[in-house]
């Protein structure tokens, strides 16, 4: 799986670049805020259909520019795809493939899976549980796209019933109607938890294995699927005990005008050693627990789907000792893979790697190796 070219007009800095791209290893090498990361992020959006740094697409486009476009050429072996991204400013994104235009975004199967590795997600194991659901939908929904659609429909479910229980506390009927978003919104959420579970099983198995080769066995990392629904085997009665308990906390749900019960609370534990990270672990320990997360990511998307994903890597060599950047680096033969750096310090560390290094300057490539 590589991206083999990329061309950007009127995307954030760039006004008009063109790149064909290493197989291997493609480093940029910038000061802060002349584009680097501008490239990942058009590469994610291709992959994706969306930003990883903005719901807002009007802010992708150029300053002072109506459109933005971004072009991608991707290889599978020997099949190939051509995507291509419209941006506009006063109308919805447009995505085509091989010239024909999908009639959403959301019906985006760009067949390229990536895994991205910033240092916002070393906020991971600190930050609060949203975190740590958002990488997991964005790993399940990889492999699995049913899953981001059953995420954007319970969202959608939970918003309108938040907003009756906010709205309608007082009628007499509220109970009848909350009745209709219950049975929906259990079907949904017991598929979501299925999968977060079944995933999360996997995430657990590889990355105590990852965890284990990077602390030189000195460490074991767990994780635990926290979730306040039972996971039962039968799906049916799985659902049943879900409609329960939202019935049990109707009151207390009207009261806050919100809902307590579902997947959107749940979350990872996290323990090395029997200690949880989020508490107990030192900087270094949390670093390293959230590089195992991702490159067990990396792992599960090649088990799936029978090929290594694109791996970015935005400016997280600043943010690793050597021996896990060395360790990082032992992925490089197998996967393409694309870095930013501030400046040329890290490169020893991918010594002998096939690369092409690209040098960039306020939106624009000033040379090549």
């Amino acid at each position: 799986m590589n991206v083999d070219k990329i061309k950007l007009i009127n995307f954030r800095n760039y006004e008009n670049i063109d790149l064909d791209l290493n197989k291997n290893v493609n480093i940029f090498i910038g000061k802060n805020a002349q584009g680097k990361t501008n490239l990942l992020e058009a590469i994610h959006m291709c992959a994706m259909g969306k930003s990883f740094r903005t719901n807002r697409d009007k802010e992708i486009i150029k300053f002072s520019k109506n459109a933005a476009y971004i072009g991608v050429d991707i290889s599978f072996g020997n099949h190939k795809k051509f995507i291509e991204i419209k941006l506009e400013s006063d109308r919805p994104k447009t995505i085509r493939i091989n010239k024909t235009e999908l009639k959403s975004h959301k019906d985006l199967d760009s067949g390229l899976n990536i895994v991205l590795f910033s240092p916002e997600d070393l906020r991971m194991v600190k930050d609060g549980p949203q975190e740590r659901r958002n990488f997991l939908d964005k790993g399940i929904s990889q492999t699995k796209p049913v899953y981001n659609y059953n995420i954007n429909r319970y969202k959608k479910l939970l918003f309108q019933r938040n907003n009756l229980l906010r709205t309608g506390r007082f009628r007499k009927n509220i109970g009848d109607l909350l009745d209709v978003f219950d049975i929906q919104i259990s079907k949904i959420g017991t598929s979501i938890i299925i999968e977060r579970s079944q995933y999360i099983d996997l995430l657990s198995r590889y990355s105590k294995e990852i965890h284990g080769k990077i602390t030189e066995g000195l460490e074991e990392l767990i994780l635990k699927y926290s979730t306040n629904i039972p996971i039962l085997e039968d799906r049916k009665e799985m659902e049943k005990a879900y409609i329960d308990l939202m019935k049990k906390n109707i009151k207390r749900d009207i009261e806050y005008g919100s809902t307590e019960i579902g997947p959107h609370r749940d979350d990872i534990l996290m323990y090395i050693d029997d200690r949880e990270v989020k508490v107990f672990g030192s900087q270094g320990q949390q670093r390293t627990v959230v590089l195992s997360l991702i490159l067990s990511q990396v792992e599960l998307i090649k088990s799936d789907r029978g090929m290594y994903p694109v791996l970015l890597l935005d400016d997280v060599f600043s943010e690793l000792d050597i021996d896990r950047r060395k360790y990082l680096s032992t992925l490089f033969c197998n996967i393409q893979t694309f870095i930013t750096l501030t400046n040329s310090e890290n490169l020893k560390s991918i010594d002998g790697f096939n690369r092409s290094i690209f040098y960039i300057e306020d939106g624009k490539l000033i040379d090549k190796e």
